[in-house]
């Protein structure tokens, strides 16, 4: 009796202590994502509609909003293969080396971006140093145009969502057990088969999040396609803040906003589907 009763007791005051971080959560974090998706249902009479639905899904919305998928997209695989090479090179070296390599890449991090955009800015001006060196070497086509399109986009977008795929992908290069490598190249594979049949299966999971991040990330991401992109290459961020600021159409921002949210749970969902299969995969093999 006394042991269930010291158990009763913790169970009460773990509800109770669970109480204010309930609390918060429900305040911060779901009452506004509530209070979105009902402005996002809401006509200009105050009724039920799916007009700003609609409204999102078609014309030139639509096109923003794909132009949004396809720019995340393009960032997410260049984030992932620049990513790979420099977390696959800072995986390899010693701890210290490491350790300075992760500094390099993650403090620029903590760089406003506004200041880095305007960095990207300079560098990929018409007079600036990537236009420069080229035109210097009398490169095809020089000097290039890199601002104000989507190539400005995705290379400034890429630059911001570097560090978290270093980040992801660096340690799960860094669970790889080296001996498996090893006894692979001791039963003769070559290391292409290695790197193949392997490594990549085994860093899979890193690559997966790590794109899946960058992904999630630039769907909402602002200041650097703003800024870097101009008004001829909107993303739904910035139409967001134009629908806001300046149409004062709550309404639509809301619906856009309900739309990327979706959006991210569609992508934690094939993410999460992806790890119930390796795992059901990983225990037949381990029944049979």
């Amino acid at each position: 009796m006394k042991t269930s009763e010291k158990r009763g007791h913790r169970s009460r005051i773990a509800l109770v202590n669970a109480v204010p971080v309930t609390v918060f959560l429900l305040v911060l974090f779901v009452y506004p994502i509530i209070g979105v998706l009902s402005l996002s249902l809401e006509g200009d009479s105050g009724g039920f509609t799916l007009h700003w639905y609609t409204d999102a899904l078609s014309g030139v919305n639509l096109s923003v909003l794909l132009s949004t998928l396809r720019i995340s997209a393009e960032t997410a695989l260049l984030s992932l293969l620049v990513g790979f090479g420099l977390a696959h090179a800072i995986a390899r070296m010693r701890p210290v080396f490491a350790a300075l390599a992760m500094l390099i890449v993650v403090v620029p991090h903590f760089i406003s971006a506004l200041v880095r955009t305007y960095g990207w800015i300079i560098m990929l001006g018409e007079h600036g140093l990537i236009n420069s060196l080229a035109t210097s070497v009398h490169a095809p086509g020089a000097p290039y145009s890199l601002l104000y399109n989507e190539t400005g986009v995705v290379i400034g977008t890429t630059s911001v969502m570097l560090p978290y795929t270093v980040l992801v992908l660096q340690g799960a290069m860094r669970g790889v057990d080296g001996r498996l490598l090893a006894a692979a190249a001791g039963f003769g594979a070559s290391r292409l088969t290695i790197f193949r049949r392997v490594y990549l299966p085994l860093v899979a999971p890193g690559i997966g999040t790590a794109g899946l991040l960058s992904f999630i990330l630039c769907l909402g991401y602002y200041i650097t396609p703003a800024l870097m992109g101009g008004d001829k290459q909107t993303v739904v961020a910035a139409l967001i803040d134009q629908q806001v600021m300046k149409q004062d159409q709550w309404n639509s921002a809301a619906a856009f906003g309900v739309i990327l949210l979706l959006l991210t749970f569609a992508g934690l969902g094939v993410l999460g589907l992806a790890k119930l299969r390796r795992t059901r995969a990983h225990a037949r093999r381990s029944g049979s």
